[in-house]
């Protein structure tokens, strides 16, 4: 739940539109006419998203005309309603501010499976990712050859661009004898021939060129959910719902393989063998559907790191003797406290594996390097050469993270080349209370030449100095009231510059900053204010796009060059053209941000859609729109009118709408995140609270005695509290497939913030909305829940539960259904619907 849940997703129409339904407050309108309100409102909400280009790869060209820059990117062409894979040409002698052209890659080629829909896998993995879009939604590029593959209409592709593409090619589907979805395909870094891809919960590779196809692994049987619990190469479900990791499988770095024709690949093994089972009703020819989830304060799953080693012929064939190495001691063994294995990689010499731990309780994470050599076969001796003293001996520990709040896990990790003695890296801290950047250095050991200690079986003594970081230096390049973003950095080892987002001039703009290594606290803004900024980067070109917006533009796009002075040490970002100009929206009025100082002593921020047509002394009725939850932030300098464009038709049938971002909420500093710690659903009433009667005060057209509260997920969670907790501030609550107690919910998400149900019952109950009942109001018409029947994350049985306490408590209230969506209402048909049914239950009850 850590990635807010999108309750509706875009879908094509036959036409788009760019002006929304006017001024409709007034006379009650019927349910057509309110479905037609929905209607017009998403044809303008497909036609902005399908506009904004993501995922941006740079590429230098040389041919005999000299060098040139190439950047693809996934957009949707005019007149196509699907990503696709695009590019911009940008040659040397480009003039400044000039418009940049986007240019198909693929000729008339439609990636969205049409007949029969996404597979199951690939359904539950657009899930995870939060993905509404259509097309190719993902690929990966070998940018020394041009090679280029993306999933597509439950399959793999393949395209090359040579250099010299003038045109566009149709792409080429990897053939293939497997049954099922192939999914997360990888280049091999030594032979783009050689695709890596899952299937079936199992590592497959095929070579491209003699068209060998070959299963690496046999961590799965294709039995039942309850016989089969292992894969290899796939993370756990919390793993990739509430750490943000999709992928289980890492090809080794390039230009160190020790053999031309010797292969690796690290991957992850999960074993969900303790993991309980849950029978979700489908309505597919089954009737039921079995997932492995692990509630709070149950068992989670068991992974563990092992390599597949393999060769090739000369013909491109797979020889015989596929090695099957794991560790002789497994990480859970040497750091019993490790619950999750949340990143995980390979330093650039490949001589390393590293990977970053965390407890159960998240407060503790370690990043750990692991020799090479610890990894070997299956059935040699446990004494191995990896715990023998021998120059590259055992795994250590080079960083460790601790917190009294938790550890929030983020993507911030850059290895330099490890020197003998030492290693250095960009590493992303909260330990000062907000997230920041550091330049580590962590002595290595190196066996029985630094005085380790060992046991009589060979093995390191846990109190040696390898399972404690030996850290020399950690020097500090930001620091501030003020947060890094925890995605990406782009480092540029040659000139010794650190790039990165962060929030260093306002909480509510995401900005493009860059500070020398050499220099800590010398940062310089690279984007505009005035915006919030999405940044594709790539140092080696020293070239950035941005894609940005603010809260009444919608988005465009500019490339910039990165130059460097090195007389004055300056760097500026020259604009070399457009590549994305801000449309027109006809009849769209953004919100109003306001801040206020909160009664806790943080500044709060907030949204206000004021009422279309607006009467001088004329009271409104409000929506409070609230998620609430932590890691999300809902108020910010950016444009609202693509996620968030059903606010602004709420306001155009004369609702007032009020947005608050209070204490839980992210981007803010653990302090603020962590109000939330050991107990949810309290402090968010209160600022939520807070906010609508500090907004109220300020303008004259708020009803507070027409109020309602809507949200989904947490939101629709904090929907539910705040009509048992404040049934005299909300009117009516629309509460969207709602936690209703946290016993049900994940191990990872919910034990971050409040513990385990055995250490925490205190908290477990305050916060379970089972245990409010009795306060939710016996009026009619004030309570509507809304769930999709097959919803893994949230799972219906939170409703269900609900429910039987108000039947119970002989408490009135509306439940809609929709049987065929999960967490996210992906149908067309299912959003238009919710869309319409809130404005009706609005319409009528508010």
């Amino acid at each position: 739940m850590n990635k807010m849940a999108s309750e509706v997703t875009t879908q094509p129409f036959e036409e788009l539109s760019t002006l929304l339904p006017q001024e409709l407050s007034g006379t009650k309108k019927s349910w057509q006419e309110l479905r037609q309100v929905v209607r017009e409102a998403r044809k303008l909400q497909t036609q902005l998203i399908n506009r904004v280009p993501n995922n941006f790869t740079f590429r230098t060209l040389h041919d005999e005309s000299g060098s040139k820059t190439r950047v693809y990117f996934l957009g949707v062409p005019e007149g196509s309603r699907e990503n696709t894979l695009l590019y911009i040409d940008i040659d040397q002698n480009t003039d400044s501010g000039g418009d940049l052209s986007w240019k198909p890659m693929l000729d008339q080629f439609h990636a969205t499976p049409y007949q029969g829909g996404y597979s199951k896998e690939e359904q539950l993995l657009r899930e995870r990712k939060r993905l509404g879009s259509f097309g190719i939604t993902s690929f990966d590029v070998d940018l020394d050859c041009g090679k280029f593959v993306f999933p597509a209409c439950n399959s793999l592709f393949t395209c090359t661009d040579d250099c010299f593409m003038t045109k566009p090619v149709f792409p080429t589907e990897l053939k293939s004898c497997c049954t099922g979805a192939r999914l997360d395909p990888k280049i091999c870094p030594n032979n783009s021939e050689l695709i890596a891809f899952i299937n079936n919960n199992d590592i497959w590779v095929t070579h491209q060129g003699s068209g060998v196809e070959r299963r690496l692994t046999f961590a799965h049987k294709g039995l039942s959910t309850a016989e089969d619990p292992k894969s290899a190469g796939v993370p756990s479900f919390v793993v990739q719902e509430e750490f943000d990791r999709y992928t289980g499988f890492w090809w080794e770095p390039k230009q160190y393989s020790e053999s031309t024709n010797t292969y690796r690949i690290l991957y992850e093994e999960v074993d969900e063998s303790e993991v309980e089972i849950l029978h979700i009703v489908s309505n597919d020819e089954k009737g039921v559907d079995d997932y492995r989830y692990p509630k709070a304060g149950s068992a989670n799953a068991k992974c563990s790191l092992k390599i597949i080693e393999f060769k090739l012929d000369d013909e491109g064939n797979i020889c015989d003797g596929i090695l099957e190495k794991h560790m002789s001691e497994s990480l859970c063994s040497l750091f019993p406290w490790t619950e999750y294995i949340v990143r995980v990689g390979w330093t650039p010499t490949g001589k390393y594996v590293w990977a970053q731990l965390l407890s159960r309780r998240q407060q503790q994470l370690a990043l750990v390097l692991i020799p090479v050599d610890c990894f070997m076969e299956i059935g040699c001796d446990i004494e191995m050469k990896c715990f023998d003293g021998s120059s590259l001996s055992a795994v250590q520990v080079i960083y460790q993270e601790t917190s009294n709040t938790w550890v929030n896990v983020h993507d911030i990790l850059h290895f330099f080349p490890e020197e003998k003695s030492q290693v250095s890296f960009i590493w992303a801290s909260e330990k000062t209370g907000h997230r920041h950047l550091y330049l580590v250095t962590s002595k290595l050991h190196h066996g029985q030449e630094n005085g380790v200690e060992r046991g009589a079986n060979g093995m390191v003594d846990d109190h040696s100095g390898y399972l404690q970081p030996c850290v020399l230096s950690a020097v500090a390049l930001t620091s501030g009231d003020w947060e890094v973003m925890g995605k990406q950095i782009w480092v540029d080892e040659i000139n010794q510059m650190v790039y990165f987002m962060g929030l260093m001039d306002t909480p509510l703009e995401t900005h493009l900053y860059v500070v020398p290594i050499n220099a800590p606290g010398s940062i310089r803004r690279l984007t505009e204010k005035g915006h919030s900024h999405a940044v594709g980067l790539s140092p080696a070109s020293g070239m950035f796009v941005t894609v940005y917006s603010s809260i009444d533009m919608p988005p465009c796009g500019q490339l910039f060059n990165i130059v460097h002075d090195d007389m004055s040490g300056q760097i500026t970002a020259v604009s070399l053209g457009s590549i994305l100009e801000s449309p027109f929206c006809r009849g769209y009025k953004p919100p109003e941000i306001f801040s206020y100082d909160s009664q806790c002593g943080f500044t709060m921020y907030g949204m206000l859609y004021k009422p279309h047509n607006l009467e001088p002394g004329k009271k409104y009725p409000t929506m409070l729109f609230v998620y609430g939850g932590p890691q999300v932030q809902l108020v910010s300098n950016a444009f609202k009118g693509l996620r968030f464009l059903r606010l602004h038709t709420y306001a155009s049938m004369g609702y007032a709408v009020v947005v608050v971002d209070g204490r839980g909420s992210s981007q803010r500093g653990l302090a603020f995140e962590g109000a939330i710690k050991d107990c949810m659903g309290i402090v968010e009433i209160q600022d939520q609270v807070e906010g609508l009667h500090h907004i109220a005060s300020q303008v004259d057209y708020i009803d507070l005695n027409r109020v309602a509260i809507h949200g989904w997920s947490y939101g629709g969670y904090l929907s539910l509290m705040g009509l048992a907790q404040r049934p005299d501030v909300f009117r009516v609550a629309i509460a969207g497939a709602p936690v209703t107690t946290w016993n049900l919910y994940d191990t990872g998400y919910t034990e971050r913030y409040i513990d385990t149900p055995q250490n925490n019952q205190d908290g477990y109950k305050d916060g379970c909305v089972l245990n409010y009942v009795e306060k939710i109001p016996s009026e009619e018409n004030r309570l509507l829940i809304v769930h999709g029947q097959i919803d893994e994350n949230v799972h219906f049985y939170h409703t269900t539960m609900l429910i039987n306490a108000l039947v119970k408590a002989c408490k009135p209230y509306q439940l809609q259904v929709y049987p065929n969506e999960r967490h996210g209402i992906r149908n067309p048909e299912a959003s238009e619907h919710y869309e319409t049914l809130v404005l009706s239950f609005l319409q009528q009850h508010l």
